[in-house]
């Protein structure tokens, strides 16, 4: 894919001398220094992530609960307005079309905030799922400019631009509010994201993006804040063990299965891929999604590497990173349920014909208990 189209951050990252590649035809920074530094000053100071590819899907109209409630697996009904959740569109089998964030933004509108890779498949699929519901499916496409503030001083830094109150007990983990924001009016300040730490999500129409990207850089510099690219995001995620569509999600896997069961509320109604879901449920499922911890940071593994058990292969590697916080290569893989035990000890071999041990994980190897993220 020729990379033809610029974020409004662009020459901001040019200047600042990143390393840039292609994400989904955006010209996109993968890192301004070392992938290391950056997930580092994100885990100890903070963090700014350009994530202009990722767009709003607005469902709107008399019956969109009524519909998302048939589309998600998640209880959208319990969202006030200025609440959000984390959920899955299913097909019929049960398998993850997509994952992704539900905000509700009025009392008849949502946006769904979908994968980046899987916004075509995402808009095809609810405009024929629903139907004849009084609903409208809108992809806003980058018209909303979307900018990250992740990190333990995320808070101060975007109070620094806004009256409105971010305290934490005024705004909790997956709430969002309105206000002023380095004088643009109406941003949506949302206390989201994909690090693992505190941190920000902030919409803004595009226009006022390069002035919002300047404030923010501005307020942040004494505290610590670098800018961020795609290797730090991808390494951040690991350690928590957030999976990523493509690689650790696709149509032939369920949230049970992904280890995001929990999104999964039966107790609501009909949804897409309720019976599947419910009898894997109570079945149990083949196959766990979990992370495998190496000893330090010299393995090398890739997607696809080999994981044995006693001698036999057993799955292969879904995604790999290095967890520069915890000192540890990661990789996650789907182990039969069998073997998925916390403690199991694996064996990866490389493509090169090395060979490590690591140690199955089931939770997160980094701030398991979400204290961090929930500060």
């Amino acid at each position: 894919m020729v990379m033809i189209r610029h974020s409004p951050y662009h020459h901001r990252h040019v200047a600042a001398g990143a390393e840039m590649v292609d994400r989904l035809g955006f010209e996109a920074p993968f890192r301004f220094s070392s992938v290391e530094a950056e997930h580092r000053a994100t885990r100890e100071a903070a963090g700014l992530f350009d994530v202009y590819y990722q767009v709003p899907v607005e469902i709107a109209g008399r019956d969109a609960l009524d519909f998302l409630q048939w589309a998600c697996v998640n209880d959208v009904a319990r969202l006030s307005v200025g609440q959000g959740l984390y959920t899955s569109l299913c097909n019929e089998r049960g398998g993850i079309i997509d994952d992704l964030t539900c905000f509700r933004v009025g009392e008849r509108r949502y946006w769904l905030m979908p994968t980046p890779a899987r916004v075509a498949a995402v808009v095809t699929w609810l405009d024929k799922a629903v139907g004849e519901r009084n609903a409208v499916v809108t992809n806003l496409g980058n018209g909303v400019a979307y900018m990250s503030v992740q990190g333990p001083r995320s808070r101060q830094i975007v109070q620094a631009l806004t009256r409105a109150d971010l305290a934490p007990q005024s705004l909790g983990y997956y709430r969002f509010t309105r206000g002023e924001l380095a004088q643009v009016p109406d941003v949506m300040i949302s206390r989201t994201g994909y690090s693992g730490e505190l941190g920000f999500e902030l919409f803004y129409p595009s226009e006022y993006a390069e002035h919002v990207y300047d404030a923010v850089m501005t307020a942040g510099k004494p505290l610590g804040l670098v800018p961020c690219g795609l290797g730090a995001l991808r390494t951040l995620r690991m350690e928590k063990k957030y999976p990523l569509y493509g690689l650790d999600l696709t149509e032939d896997i369920t949230p049970i299965e992904a280890g995001i069961g929990w999104t999964v509320r039966f107790g609501k109604g009909a949804f897409s891929g309720r019976a599947a879901l419910e009898r894997q449920y109570y079945e149990g499922p083949m196959r766990n999604l979990v992370v495998l911890r190496f000893k330090d940071l010299a393995p090398d593994v890739a997607i696809g590497d080999s994981v044995s058990l006693n001698g036999s292969e057993v799955a292969r590697v879904t995604s790999a990173e290095k967890g520069h916080a915890i000192g540890a290569t990661l990789a996650m893989t789907y182990l039969p349920a069998a073997h998925a035990v916390d403690g199991t000890t694996v064996t990866v071999r490389t493509k090169s014909g090395a060979s490590a041990e690591a140690r199955v994980m089931l939770r997160a190897p980094y701030d398991p208990e979400r204290k961090r993220l929930l500060a």
